[in-house]
């Protein structure tokens, strides 16, 4: 199961650079508060990754047929989960949600980015050996 999920070390490095670089950017914009709604920022991103990996690998090495189903299933639930914690924490006024929102914007392009990193310096098989 773990040999599927090799590309996470170069995502999750990539991920706590750009955890430094938005907090740090985002305290002279607007204090401690701003750079809370960065750091939650990359940690939503983070976690939603971690959750679609785990889910994608666990599905494909118990059941493959249902991968499809659940895997967009599993993108369903994580959406509507985080358009609602979003939706509770705009009613609230909070003042970081603006950064957390670019923020989220920034580390998904960073995760995807690792991951096109990873695959294309893989030494991956076409054929299984």
């Amino acid at each position: 199961m773990t040999q599927r999920l090799h590309h996470l070390p170069t995502a999750l490095v990539a991920s706590a650079v750009l955890l430094v670089v938005a907090v740090g950017v985002a305290w002279p914009i607007g204090d401690g508060t701003a750079s809370l709604g960065a750091a939650a920022g990359v940690a939503l991103v983070v976690l939603s990754y971690l959750v679609s990996s785990l889910v994608v690998v666990w599905v494909d090495a118990v059941a493959r047929n249902l991968l499809l189903p659940v895997v967009l299933l599993t993108y369903a639930l994580k959406f509507a989960v985080f358009g609602l914690v979003m939706y509770r924490v705009r009613e609230t006024g909070w003042a970081g949600l603006r950064v957390m929102g670019v923020t989220v914007i920034v580390a998904t392009v960073v995760w995807t980015g690792a991951q096109l990193y990873w695959i294309l310096r893989a030494k991956t098989p076409y054929v299984e050996p």
